[in-house]
């Protein structure tokens, strides 16, 4: 092949790979069909959402997505720490509509009678703001994590 071949070769394969991701103004990527409750993320969906994450769920879940420390161990008042929503964590094992539920109602709305110190943020934030949290969550996992959520939210009764 010559020289030329290669660089052309070579430019192909970027411009292949960049179509299979959108780069926003901040350097997040949004994977390439990553969607959620069946509508396309966007990059400025995730913008929001890290925006969003850091005023209302950081302080609890970290700023790195990382957790409270021992967060599957109980705390002294009987409830579990804050939870990782990097792919240490489980949030990638439940799908779309949950997750909303979970945020928007509390806990409480989709395991009756479990008490969290995580709080309802429903009159908070809005469907939308909600949406993009989870939509920016969702963004920072792997390939792999990606795809197991999709399917577990495919898979979901009434879901998207």
């Amino acid at each position: 092949m010559t020289r030329m071949g290669l660089v052309t070769g070579g430019i192909a394969a970027l411009v292949a790979g960049a179509a299979a991701w959108v780069v926003v103004a901040d350097g997040q990527d949004v994977p390439d069909g990553l969607t959620f409750l069946g509508a396309p993320v966007t990059a400025e969906q995730i913008e929001l959402g890290q925006e969003v994450y850091a005023a209302n769920c950081a302080s609890c879940h970290g700023a790195n997505l990382e957790g409270q420390p021992d967060w599957r161990r109980r705390n002294a008042n009987g409830r579990m720490p804050a939870p990782p929503h990097d792919a240490s964590g489980h949030t990638w094992h439940h799908a779309d509509r949950p997750l909303f539920t979970i945020t928007k109602l509390g806990v409480g709305a989709v395991v009756p009678g479990y008490e969290s110190d995580m709080p309802a943020f429903e009159g908070i934030l809005s469907d939308d703001e909600i949406a993009a949290v989870l939509a920016f969550i969702k963004s920072t996992w792997p390939e792999r994590e990606r795809g197991f959520q999709a399917e577990v939210t495919a898979n979901d009764e009434g879901g998207s």
